[in-house]
């Protein structure tokens, strides 16, 4: 390194930490950026379901109000980078994108393999150096109170200006993120918060039938794989009730999808245990008319069987499921259907209700909700208020927000304003 420009420590190689890097180098830093995997980018070559979603094409505005934790913190960083300087950098740096629905932007090709590419390309363009499969084991105060020294299992480092620390959270711990940079953040003096998964798959443990009992789920033909569009979860809780409207999926044990990743944001840092998980299959009418049309159905199907009767009214794959959770035998005849059976099935397609026993955890978390405490960070640099020569960017952070591109953006956005740093001064 010569001696002539200040020196960069970057410590993470997803994507906070490669566009902190990349902004340091242009700002005239001369930048080491240390990744512990064999490879940079780990965790963003597997978002989107290797498609990465790496923003949304939304004003700054929009943006705020799909924030779930740390908007007025985030002010800074997404006026100075925004969704549309994202979209910018990566157009200009040889990546075609596209705009999905709900302003999802993506990769022409679908594949994340090329939005690493480009960040690589730029990273190599502008001579950072990179240096993988270096593990970070300790970080030194010095006795002014500023890092002094980072030792790895590979070397020690203590002739640089400043580190950025952007090691992520803990969700997806195979990708590295193991949050090793929480515990170097609470040696430093820094307070971490209370982290919880989010943006990540519900658990059941029971599903309540028409007789108002809440059974096992296991034993009924639960509809694994099913795919809801245009329904309406409720997550229900002591002091609490979030609702969002939408797509869902069911999985083994529980449920997933757009709707149940948002509302699983909303209750990260709620207890959840054994609270309620409610679907109304048919959110475009009250319970009456709901029941009206059940009946409608019914009178059309007067002379066959029970379970020959809701294929205009269910998924084919939902109708045993209900069936089984109605109590009313799959071969009884429409016309001997008591109307307390019929309103208990318009219950359950009004008000489908599980009991909540967790969520998946951390290894299928998209996001962590918690992080650095936001009250000892500068919002206008991403630097240290405690140790002057430390800067934060990306999940290592007390931010995050709902699913659709946003938490990419906050990635890029706060790398972006930490390796600005020099210019901030």
């Amino acid at each position: 390194m010569s001696n002539t420009k200040s020196k960069i420590i970057v410590i993470g190689g997803g994507p906070a930490g490669m566009m902190s890097a990349i902004r340091a180098s242009e700002v005239g830093c001369e930048v080491l950026l240390i990744e512990k995997n064999e490879k940079l980018g780990k965790k963003l070559y597997i978002t989107g379901k290797g498609r990465c979603n790496l923003t949304n094409n939304c004003t700054e505005e929009d943006f705020f109000k799909n924030v779930a934790r740390g908007e007025k913190f985030l002010k800074s960083a997404i006026y100075s980078f925004s969704p549309e300087d994202t979209i910018s950098f990566f157009e200009e740096n040889g990546l075609k994108l596209k705009t999905e629905r709900g302003g999802r932007v993506f990769p022409e090709s679908d594949k994340s393999s090329d939005v690493l590419s480009a960040l690589i390309k730029k990273l190599k363009e502008l001579n950072v150096l990179i240096s993988l499969n270096e593990t970070v084991k300790h970080i030194k105060l010095s006795e002014n109170g500023e890092i002094g020294a980072i030792i790895t299992d590979k070397a020690t480092y203590s002739d640089f200006s400043a580190v950025i620390l952007a090691t992520g959270g803990l969700s997806y711990p195979l990708t590295g993120s193991t949050g090793d940079g929480f515990k170097f953040a609470k040696t430093l003096g820094h307070t971490v918060t209370v982290l919880s998964p989010s943006l990540v798959p519900f658990v059941f443990s029971a599903v309540k039938n028409a007789k108002n009992e809440w059974i096992n789920p296991d034993k009924l033909s639960y509809p694994e794989g099913l795919s809801l569009k245009n329904v309406t979860a409720k997550v229900s809780g002591e002091g609490f009730s979030h609702n969002e409207f939408g797509e869902m999926l069911f999985t083994a044990n529980g449920a997933s999808g757009p709707i149940v990743l948002t509302l699983s944001s909303k209750t990260a840092l709620q207890n959840i245990l054994n609270t309620t998980f409610s679907i109304d299959l048919k959110p475009a009418l009250t319970w009456e008319e709901c029941d009206k049309r059940v009946l409608k159905d019914f009178s059309e199907n007067i002379n066959k069987q029970f379970k020959n009767s809701l294929c205009d009214l269910l998924p084919k794959s939902l109708i045993g499921f209900i069936i089984e959770l109605s109590g009313i035998p799959s071969e009884k005849p429409i016309n001997l259907i008591s109307r307390a059976e019929r309103a208990g099935l318009t219950e359950l397609l009004k008000n489908l209700s599980f009991k909540i026993k967790g969520t998946e955890g951390f290894n299928h978390a998209i996001i962590t909700a918690g992080g650095i405490s936001l009250n000892e960070i500068n919002p206008k640099t991403m630097q240290s208020k405690l140790v002057p020569n430390l800067y934060f960017a990306g999940e290592i952070l007390n931010t995050d927000a709902y699913t659709g591109g946003y938490n990419m953006q906050i990635a890029f956005a706060s790398g972006f304003l930490a390796g600005n740093y020099l210019t901030q001064k």
